[in-house]
């Protein structure tokens, strides 16, 4: 069993408060991983009075030294990606696959950020007579950076990697379902070379995510989550601080009429069901025209039937745990709710007894037809293995399902006519467009973040030019040689 550390100060140390939290595996709760501290807010304090003394002296540090040393902790995580890969299916329940999925491109992050540090160049303008008019860019300050479970490895290493990449000090808040994996990253980035005092680490719950939030002296918060708790940061950060939130999805694939029914199944089914349905970018809604809706909805079913569901270290497992009792719970009271609301449950959604896993929170993936919008399961993020299927009287009236929801994540369509997909590119109402494609799954080079309530949409994640812009604010200097 671990004993999880916050890293403040440069030390590893309790929460001030002295209390704990236990952390268990989801796919056996009587598989104890460790305990960690339950930080409150003096350990937040404690963090940002440490970052904000470390900030000047980090900020001018060569762009090329912040660049090595993310590249020696990227080659940190690869050296222990046995071990990494082990710890994160045995703290968030996820597959083998899918967690060395995010073990491999955890590196690939960091190198990828690295090379922003030697890309950040202010600009010369044109000016009147003698002026030199130019624009530097400068690290922000202490940056809060906030991560969910799902992918607790690539999510921080998308916020952390820029901020540091950049000249910020951060005071990282990963979730309490996984902290074991926030741990790792701090200490591969640490044993890469960055300086103990430009990184901190504060484990718990809420309660440590909302004095970050509140700390004026956090110059900016990120934040990837669920809506409501999005919300809740955006209240307290005020007009004089930044925030960037990537909050709940909704996300539909739209099949049109041209489509095969067997290729959409398996789009759908990859979107739906991968991570368990614990993606923000998961397919939940799935909307038929009546050309192809039944030949659709049986080749889903039959795919989410063959599913084979159990613990995520054994090979043959296609989808594992939910991540935690409260994730278990939520989904079979939705599961209730769809069939209390009228919808049509066509497979799954009941509880897998593992023999060896007493207790682990395996469920089978639940489909529901004749889904209608007001209905929980269609407006409502799940968060789980759930799909709703919805008939569209027409292409058109598709489209405008897809788009009746608060939230604008990601959306796809499966069509073989170019012009039907350049026509739902532009109309959908979403931050990310797949076509063909599921609706999960994106690069690691290209702008991520949505519309509407799944996201503040200032500054997009991952990458593009408004990524790094976040983490620097612009100073324009006018420069006369005479006086």
């Amino acid at each position: 069993m671990i004993t999880g550390s916050n890293f403040i100060n440069g030390e590893w140390v309790p929460a001030a408060s002295g209390r704990t939290f236990t952390r268990r595996n989801p796919a056996d709760p009587n598989d104890v991983i460790g305990t960690f501290p339950d930080s409150g807010p003096d350990d937040v304090r404690s963090a940002v009075d440490m970052l904000e003394k470390a900030a000047p002296e980090w900020a001018v540090t060569s762009p090329e030294k912040r660049a090595g040393i993310l590249e020696k902790a990227a080659a940190v995580l690869e050296s222990r990606s046995a071990q990494l890969i082990s710890e994160l299916v045995r703290e968030e329940g996820k597959t083998t696959a899918e967690a060395t999925m995010e073990v491999t491109r955890t590196p690939m992050n960091l190198r990828y950020y690295a090379a922003e540090a030697t890309r950040c160049a202010g600009s010369t303008l044109p000016a009147a007579g003698e002026t030199l008019l130019y624009t530097l860019r400068e690290p922000i300050g202490v940056v809060g950076a906030i991560t969910p479970w799902n992918f607790p490895l690539n999510i921080p290493s998308r916020k952390l990697g820029p901020a540091l990449a950049v000249g910020n000090p951060v005071l990282f808040k990963p979730s309490e379902i996984t902290p074991l994996m926030g741990q790792r990253l701090v200490e591969a980035l640490l044993d890469g070379g960055l300086p103990p005092n430009v990184l901190a680490l504060v484990q718990g719950g809420g309660e440590a995510g909302a004095a970050v939030a509140a700390d004026d002296r956090v110059a900016a918060v990120t934040f990837t989550g669920s809506t409501k708790v999005g919300r809740q940061i955006h209240a307290q950060i005020g007009p004089h601080r930044r925030v960037q939130l990537e909050m709940g999805g909704k996300n539909p694939v739209v099949v049109a009429p041209d489509a095969d029914p067997e290729r959409a199944a398996a789009l759908i089914i990859k979107g739906a069901f991968g991570l368990s349905g614990q993606a923000c970018t998961g397919t939940s809604r799935v909307i038929v025209t009546p050309d192809n809706h039944d030949a659709v909805v049986e080749a889903v079913v039959a795919r989410a039937e063959a599913l084979r569901v159990g613990p995520g270290d054994r090979q043959d497992v296609d989808m594992g745990a939910l991540a935690s009792e409260q994730q278990f719970r939520k989904f079979t009271e939705y599961v209730q709710r769809g069939v209390d609301s009228g919808a049509t449950l066509r497979c799954g959604g009941t509880v897998v007894a593992v023999g060896d896993r007493p207790g682990g929170y395996f469920v089978r993936p639940a489909v529901f037809t004749d889904a209608e919008p007001g209905m929980p399961i269609v407006d409502e993020e799940v968060f789980g293995p759930l799909l709703s299927v919805q008939r569209a009287r027409s292409l058109d009236h598709a489209i405008d399902l897809a788009n009746a929801t608060e939230f604008g994540l990601s959306a796809a369509i499966v069509t073989g006519d170019l012009a039907t997909a350049q026509m739902f590119a532009r109309r959908s109402k979403t931050g990310l467009v797949k076509i063909n494609q599921p609706t999960t799954g994106m690069a690691m080079n290209a702008p991520f973040g949505g519309y509407k309530a799944s996201s503040t949409a200032t500054f997009k994640e991952q990458a593009g030019a408004s990524m790094i812009e976040f983490y620097l604010n612009e100073k324009t200097v006018y420069l006369n040689p005479a006086y």
